[in-house]
């Protein structure tokens, strides 16, 4: 990555010199007293100037957004969320994809250790954790060790996704397990906070694991507060009513995102009705964080690595 890196910005260093020495040449003439000929010089420098751009954005996109990695803050205000529980911290990370480009042991300390600084209540962490399908990757065993440094008062939870699964997700699952995160999988636990308690449902991944939403979320007793966690967004239609918030990842956020135009990909069915953020449907809640990793492409523009810090409130 250093060499490709090197050779990226020298090319946009020349590129840079060009443009400088056709804005140069467009003024010289003002600078001698004669009169420009400006339809010829501002096309020379317009043509210099959009190589220069596309470089820059090449860099931007391959070699720094996507090694970057920010807090984003959102806070959810629920109507039927009981007061005892409102203000709850909950960090919200997903799609870390071991192995990819950007995703080494120093960036996974990185990840733990900023986590960690904002002292959330509750790690969720929504799947994903594979880079590919290969079984050159990353062992399970060695990145879990590392994850294993995730404080929170309330624990640590978690998801898997199609890539982990696509792996082998019971033994990414025995290893996360291994090293204090606890995995749900169509499964539920009972969290206490402060004065009151509330359940998180771990639902299956869409793309490799049978459904069992509606079995799952009974497992929960009437009335009680619910977030449910999964990886793919595309469940959230299928939801029960009774479940308020769903916390997922998978889509990146397109990894590629034009202003005006929006992503470029699509990793959901709901093209970019679920690609990220907070969505508000049918009286429950959805929230999609972009992740942290890159799949296929090593490649982020307009969707930068992200840790979110989500605060619930009660409306």
């Amino acid at each position: 990555m250093a060499a490709s890196f090197v050779i990226a910005l020298a090319v946009f260093l020349g590129l840079l010199l060009f443009l400088y020495q056709q804005v140069r040449r467009a003024a010289w003439p003002i600078a001698l007293g004669e009169t420009p000929r400006r339809p010829k010089s501002k096309w020379r420098v317009v043509f210099a100037t959009i190589p220069v751009v596309i470089v820059a954005g090449v860099i931007w996109a391959f070699f720094i957004e996507p090694n970057r990695l920010i807090v984003r803050n959102q806070t959810i205000q629920i109507s039927e969320w009981p007061r005892e529980l409102s203000g709850i911290r909950i960090a919200v990370i997903s799609d870390i994809h071991v192995g990819s480009r950007f995703i080494d042991d120093d960036k996974l300390r990185l990840i733990v250790s900023r986590t960690n600084e904002l002292k959330p209540d509750l790690i969720v962490i929504l799947g994903d954790y594979i880079t590919g399908r290969g079984r050159d990757t990353d062992p399970p065993e060695r990145f879990s060790a590392i994850l294993k440094g995730f404080e929170a008062p309330l624990g640590v939870y978690s998801v898997l996704g199609n890539h982990d699964w696509w792996f082998d997700g019971s033994r990414v699952r025995n290893a996360l397990e291994a090293n204090g995160i606890h995995v749900l999988d169509n499964e539920v636990t009972e969290v206490k906070f402060q004065s009151g308690s509330f359940w998180l449902v771990g639902l299956a991944d869409l793309w490799t694991r049978p459904q069992r939403i509606e079995e799952t979320v009974s497992q929960v007793p009437e009335g009680r507060p619910i977030i449910a966690l999964a990886h793919n967004p595309d469940i959230f239609p299928n939801l029960p009513r009774r479940v308020q918030l769903l916390l997922a990842g998978h889509t990146h956020g397109g990894q590629v995102r034009f202003p005006l135009i929006g992503a470029v990909v699509q990793a959901s069915d709901y093209g970019q009705r679920y690609a990220r953020g907070h969505v508000f449907e049918q009286d429950h809640h959805l929230f999609v964080t972009t992740g942290i990793g890159t799949s296929i492409i090593p490649v982020r523009f307009g969707v930068p690595p992200e840790i979110v810090l989500l605060t619930i409130a009660a409306q």
